[in-house]
């Protein structure tokens, strides 16, 4: 230790003396001597860093178990080149050989956690971060630049991507915890306990390469698809209205939930989101969607005491087809529309399906007349706007809406993008928990998920 404190006091000696040479430069010097001492006090950190790492080399003793109940034998010290936050870094370890597996061991990195990996946990939680937000190419760009890491925009893509799967991992473990009554999420502390707890509920297509698509149906010209569907869930609390008795959205209140899973498995991560958000204590559930029938069998199945609300702008674009379908028969088009939707903000679907009937139609224009209608049919219990709204609720899904653009378009629709469902859905996950602030807690349970891997 005396050795590294002399290294570290020389270059601290040296960096000063450099700094007074440099007094009195105008900015134009500035501007090299900043980088300058970043560089080197970087370079001395990576020093310090390799020097404390090599005073324990991590031999255990002749023999150590292999971790599949067999004895691996001492066989050398093997240096492995580390990436860390302060640049590369040698370390020496000791490595042991298994024969039964035929696989090597290496306690050293298990304790650095850099086992299967050249990067340290710090290094990687600021590769993902970085690619969470940005394109892999830029986010490598960035890296270099503001810490003066360099890393291959491919390896930028394969950290990130293997966090967000070790991430998406942890939330599945801790969603079937909870579900199964293994961890029990702690109420609110004091008087802060919100009202009502609202799960709005959406869906939004990724876009994918040839091979994730192959042989799917889609809406392009040819009949091909070429996205995949990511479901996204935004769960929020109120608590209060503003002077207008409009509802106000709890500040900070906002979780999200992303995956290209069918709907049970994602129904079974919205429920255990919902019971660590304090469902079973909130006085009253929602469920807000756009009226796909996928979101109301996962309500009515993981949620079945919860209110079910249609958005309300949703179902005034079904109000809009509806009137372009009778346009060509209704007196006055402008009318019919306006007196429909005040019909529909009043939760009166039973007059806009009388007004509908009233044209005797025929052949197909009868038969999407009825496929129009049967939407506000099916939905009528889910469209009670009026008594919604007096009873200070939210009429729509915007914020999982808004959820899709901000969260997973800005990041994953972007001009010539193509994902692989592994990447797409490692990605999303971080950019959720991003945007849930649970950034933290994410990489808190990655750690002790490999600890007790």
């Amino acid at each position: 230790m005396t050795a590294i404190r002399a290294e570290f006091a020389a270059e601290v000696d040296r960096l000063a003396e450099l700094a007074t040479r440099s007094a009195g430069v105008t900015g134009a010097g500035l501007d090299a001597l900043e980088p300058a001492i970043r560089t080197a006090m970087t370079a001395v950190g990576a020093r310090l860093l390799g020097d404390l790492l090599s005073l324990d080399a991590g031999y255990r003793g002749p023999r150590v178990d292999c971790g599949a109940g067999h004895q691996a034998g001492f066989v050398s010290y093997r240096v492995k080149t580390i990436d860390t936050v302060l640049g590369p870094v040698p370390v020496r370890r000791a490595y042991y050989h298994c024969p039964a597996c035929r696989a090597g061991v290496v306690p050293r990195d298990v304790e650095l956690g850099v086992e299967r990996t050249s990067m340290t946990p710090g290094l990687h939680a600021m590769v993902a971060h970085t690619a969470t937000v940005v394109p892999f190419a830029k986010a490598a760009g960035m890296l270099a630049e503001l810490a003066g890491i360099r890393l291959s925009t491919k390896r930028v893509e394969r950290a990130a991507e293997a966090d967000g799967a070790a991430a998406r991992a942890a939330t599945q473990a801790e969603s079937a915890a909870i579900l199964a009554g293994r961890v029990a999420p702690l109420p609110p502390a004091g008087d802060t306990r919100p009202d009502m707890l609202y799960i709005a509920i959406d869906g939004t297509g990724v876009p994918m390469r040839p091979a994730e698509t192959a042989g799917r149906a889609g809406k392009g010209p040819d009949g091909r698809a070429r996205t995949r569907e990511v479901k996204l869930a935004c769960l929020f609390t109120q608590t209060s209205r503003d002077a207008a008795d409009h509802p106000v959205r709890d500040p900070d209140s906002s979780t999200y939930l992303a995956s290209f899973e069918p709907a049970e498995p994602f129904g079974a991560l919205v429920a255990a989101e919902a019971r660590r958000r304090g469902a079973e204590r909130i006085r009253q559930l929602l469920v807000l969607g756009d009226g796909a029938p996928w979101i109301w069998k996962l309500a009515t199945t993981r949620f079945p005491e919860a209110t079910q609300i249609v958005d309300l702008y949703h179902a005034r674009e079904h109000i809009h087809d509806l009137a372009d379908h009778l346009a060509f028969i209704v007196y006055d088009p402008a009318a019919w529309l306006a007196e429909r939707l005040a019909d529909l903000d009043a939760g009166d679907i039973a007059a806009i399906i009388h007004a509908a009937r009233a044209y005797p139609l025929v052949g197909t224009k009868a038969k999407d007349l009825n496929t129009k209608i049967g939407y506000f049919q099916t939905n009528a219990e889910r469209m009670r706007y009026a008594y919604f709204r007096d009873l200070g609720m939210f009429v729509g899904s915007g914020t999982v809406e808004a959820g899709c653009k901000s969260v997973i378009g800005a990041r994953m629709k972007q001009s010539g993008m193509r994902w692989t469902i592994h990447g797409a859905d490692a990605i999303s996950h971080l950019r959720c928990q991003d945007a849930s602030d649970r950034w933290d807690q994410i990489w808190t349970m990655i750690h002790n998920q490999t600890n007790t891997a």
